[in-house]
């Protein structure tokens, strides 16, 4: 009581500026709360190495390394594509040993670089940079906190953030290596393409956010019916794709229906009530006059067309139609 009463006596006689500052040193500390020191970011993994390309053609591509060896090249079949002149087909391989990663040129025209001294072969550590022809990629190390970071921006820059599924820059960059490689194997590989059926009245009767739903809500159900090898994407507004490596004509027209009574089985909520949505879908298999990207896609897209006049909740295919 008599420490307080000293203060209010101290401050009553104090001049303006003198009872400014006292009162500032007041509230400074009963607002000024200590603060525990943060952990830092969550560690990654452990056996988490990867290599991502932080310049030039490729910009932002990653590539785990675990344990098969890849490789980094122009040619479609390698494992990191990176699509420049600069660059050799089959530029350099990359593999890991124990915990202990290593890089060997494998002929390039262009010599491979550590850290910008051409190597035959080297041990890569943590940080270091890999030139490849005029692209730059960075190792990132077992147990470096960057591994984690560069995932996410990765993630970022390949997915859909609606529907997490493959944007389209990135769907496209998987079906150009898996043509290279059903050709060169001689594999089947089928495309769809789906579109929900009526989308944009949903948007001119429900709003925007309601069609984002059902767009998320599909890209839900689409997430749980692609597996293994297979890959599915948003190629743009309501219309998705979905790669079916080793699927000949009848397994993807059967995957196809399955998806399509999904989706007719599925309720999305519109307005507050329940309400039925539709998809059809257009299905075409890499062969003569379809061995490119652009074929192929406009095959299925031409199938997804006719599916749409015959009256929607359909699977086309090539010459066939299946009625739900």
């Amino acid at each position: 009581m008599v420490a307080e009463h000293a203060g209010e006596q101290a401050l009553r006689y104090a001049s303006a500026s003198q009872r400014v500052a006292m009162n500032r040193r007041s509230d400074e500390a009963s607002t000024t709360r200590r603060t525990m020191i943060s952990p830092g970011p969550d560690q990654p993994e452990q056996g988490t190495m990867c290599l991502v390309v932080i310049h030039g053609e490729g910009l932002g591509k990653r590539i785990d390394v675990g344990e098969q060896a890849v490789v980094i090249g122009r040619s479609h079949d390698a494992d990191l594509h990176i699509p420049h002149v600069s660059v050799s087909r089959q530029h350099c391989q990359v593999w890991r040993e124990g915990n202990t990663c290593h890089v060997r040129d494998l002929g390039a025209t262009n010599r491979t670089r550590v850290n910008d001294a051409p190597v035959e072969q080297a041990v890569l550590s943590d940080g270091d940079h890999l030139t490849v022809g005029e692209s730059i990629l960075k190792f990132i190390g077992e147990g470096s906190v960057e591994a984690r970071y560069h995932e996410e921006v990765y993630q970022v820059a390949t997915h859909d953030a609606m529907t997490g599924l493959c944007n389209r820059r990135h769907f496209i960059e998987i079906v150009d290596k898996e043509i290279s490689r059903s050709i060169r194997h001689e594999r089947p590989l089928t495309m769809c393409i789906v579109a929900v059926d009526l989308f944009n009245p949903i948007n001119a009767t429900y709003a925007h956010t309601a069609g984002d739903g059902v767009l998320r809500q599909i890209g839900e159900i689409m997430r749980s019916h692609v597996h293994g090898d297979a890959s599915a994407a948003r190629i743009g507004g309501e219309e998705f794709a979905v790669l079916l490596p080793e699927a000949g004509i009848e397994a993807a027209v059967s995957f196809a229906e399955r998806l399509r009574q999904a989706v007719a089985d599925a309720r999305f909520t519109l307005g507050e009530q329940p309400h039925r949505l539709t998809v059809s879908i257009g299905v075409a298999v890499l062969g003569p006059g379809r061995e490119e990207r652009s074929s192929l896609m406009a095959a299925a897209d031409a199938a997804l067309y006719r599916a749409k006049e015959n009256g929607r909740n359909q699977v086309v295919w090539g010459n066939g139609v299946s009625d739900p």
